[in-house]
């Protein structure tokens, strides 16, 4: 049996065969992730076959630049394109919970962004809503418009949204998903990874931001803005 990389090269150029070879080979891979979302309303059969299209992405998108194993690349796509399936279709609904609390979390923010003149950070609405920083992103994120979650990066052959969406009781939704980020992060600019780890990783207000990169607070919101939307476009 082929390994993966030497497959993967010829993918690269355009070997048909060898992507043939490569999903049959990594099929085990795409019947175990299938494997968790069974019981979700589509049978086992059906995921498999929804999760081999995640994995015929990752093959023609793979770049050995990522420094990653195929595997590793492979199964936040298969995850993403289970996931897709099963809201688009219907299966998985947001909680009423979770509505009511992004109803008053965008509410809060409006107003917050009124009295200040500026988008309010994470950890200033949990100050303002008692919402833990988990229970804000949830709520915000399931609040937005459904077709983002499916958008991809770089054409079709890119990963979804979904794969920002993490299960906090799902070691594996960590996993892929902090890959997903991390990769999405890297074809950033380098000014603009450094305002995202300013203000996410180290919590920087954006006048704290401004203040360290010599920029002003209005130029550093626009930046950000411009930023979460292509991250959005890349998961």
């Amino acid at each position: 049996m082929t390994d993966n990389d030497t497959l993967l090269r010829q993918v690269a150029e355009g070997d048909e065969c060898a992507l043939a070879e490569l999903v049959e080979n990594n099929m085990g891979l795409v019947k175990s992730v299938a494997l968790r979302f069974r019981d979700r309303g589509t049978e086992y059969e059906d995921l498999v076959q929804i999760g081999s299209i995640g994995l015929l992405r990752a093959a023609r998108s793979f770049d050995f630049s990522f420094g990653c194993m195929f595997s590793t690349y492979a199964v936040p796509l298969i995850i993403g394109e289970i996931r897709r399936h099963l809201r688009d279709d219907g299966i998985i609904k947001v909680s009423r919970t979770i509505r009511t609390r992004a109803v008053h979390l965008m509410r809060e923010r409006e107003q917050f962004a009124r009295r200040e003149g500026r988008e309010p950070t994470v950890s200033e609405l949990c100050e303002l809503t008692g919402y833990t920083a988990e229970e804000i992103v949830t709520a915000l994120d399931a609040a937005g418009p459904v077709r983002s979650l499916s958008e991809t990066v770089g054409g079709e052959d890119g990963a979804p949204l979904e794969n920002f969406i993490a299960d906090p009781d799902a070691p594996l939704d960590r996993l892929t998903d902090h890959i997903a980020l991390e990769q999405a992060i890297k074809r950033l600019t380098p000014d603009q990874q450094q305002i995202i780890r300013l203000r996410y990783f180290h919590r920087l207000s954006q006048q704290q931001v401004g203040n360290a990169l010599g920029l002003s607070q209005v130029k550093v919101s626009r930046e950000e803005k411009k930023i979460l939307g292509l991250l959005r476009e890349a998961l």
